[in-house]
């Protein structure tokens, strides 16, 4: 399976960016308002320049205690990101997610962001996929 067929099966495949000169706590209170777990941090130019969690937010509020609210988002976020493409496995995906040990990966196209993908979203598809692949064996047995 691909990437491309993980978007096509999503129910809402916008990404909510901000600006990297907001505020931990205006991140926060958009996550909220949301209810998804990460951010995009871009320029609004098309620009990528990394993604803020939930996970960033609670770390950071473990290091420095509430001050750092109104810090810019742009200190905390993760800003070398690993990228995937339209046409990348879904199986590959998901060892890179497993391996960096994140949730949330960016889907770009020609330098540009057109989605984000989660890990549910790849699991999701997966499971699907192997629910498919072991429906048509039990057939192949039956003789279906």
């Amino acid at each position: 399976m691909l990437v491309s067929h993980i978007l096509q099966s999503k129910a809402d495949d916008r990404v909510v960016t901000a600006l990297p000169t907001i505020t931990i706590a205006e991140a926060a209170k958009m996550l909220s308002d949301r209810r998804i777990g990460t951010l995009v941090i871009s320029r609004g130019d098309g620009s990528l320049d990394g993604i803020v969690s939930e996970r960033d937010i609670v770390n950071q509020l473990g290091k420095e205690g509430a001050g750092c609210l109104q810090n810019p988002v742009s200190t905390i976020m993760t800003a070398k990101l690993v990228t995937c493409s339209r046409e990348m496995r879904a199986d590959d995906v998901l060892q890179q997610m497993t391996e960096g040990r994140f949730r949330h990966m960016p889907v770009m196209a020609d330098g540009a962001l057109v989605a984000l993908i989660s890990l549910g979203d790849v699991v999701k598809a997966r499971l699907s996929e192997l629910s498919m692949e072991n429906d048509a064996l039990e057939g192949m047995i039956r003789g279906h």
